[in-house]
């Protein structure tokens, strides 16, 4: 990704002494959606455990929503998603302890808390954090060519898919793809490579 989209606006002795940049992942899954769907300005929303929202510029990645972390992001199946740093450090002063932060961010939080898809609000939720995503990847294409779908919910949830490409529709003519991932080829073929 660009140095624009890969750092953070913190301390430069940050991001060089501790590592703290956006590193993204899923790339294995974008790698293959990528090369399913062949269009110059493509936003992968990868939907599951994990969510995720890519920017793809002719087959290559230049922004995404996870950070350093896989937490950053929309909301996930039992992760936050993005959450103000601010809240963190006031949880800390109240005296929520590291394991249990660690806890509830990543097992007890995002679509599990809210109450799951079949919940009308966490539908709505969902549905408006990964379109506003899905609007910031475009915005950083200068337009959308294609939008396409991964993982479980990506892949399964029709309704979902739908709620987010109407909140997208402003965006003038795209095409809606859903394409499995083979993230298993991906690594074989960068094994080949290496052998």
């Amino acid at each position: 990704m660009p140095e624009e989209a890969k750092r953070y606006a913190i301390p430069d002795d940050w991001r060089t002494r501790y590592g703290v940049v956006r590193h993204g992942f899923h790339g294995l899954a974008v790698a293959w959606v990528a090369e399913q769907v062949r269009v110059p300005r493509l936003v992968v929303c990868h939907l599951g455990g994990g969510c995720s929202v890519t920017a793809v510029a002719d087959g290559r990645s230049v922004d995404t929503t996870m950070g350093l972390t896989p937490l950053e992001g929309p909301p996930m199946g039992t992760r936050s998603g993005s959450l103000d740093p601010g809240a963190l450090l006031y949880l800390v002063r109240e005296g929520v302890g590291e394991d249990e932060l660690d806890r509830v961010l990543n097992e007890e939080s995002g679509l599990v808390a809210l109450g799951g898809l079949d919940d009308a609000f966490a539908f709505s939720h969902f549905s408006y954090h990964v379109a506003k995503a899905a609007a910031a990847m475009a915005a950083a294409l200068g337009g959308l060519d294609a939008l396409a779908f991964s993982g479980g919910i990506g892949e399964n949830r029709e309704d979902v898919r739908d709620a987010i490409v109407n909140r997208l529709r402003h965006l003038g003519g795209f095409t809606v793809e859903v394409v499995s991932p083979r993230e298993d080829v991906v690594i074989a073929r960068a094994v080949r490579a290496l052998l």
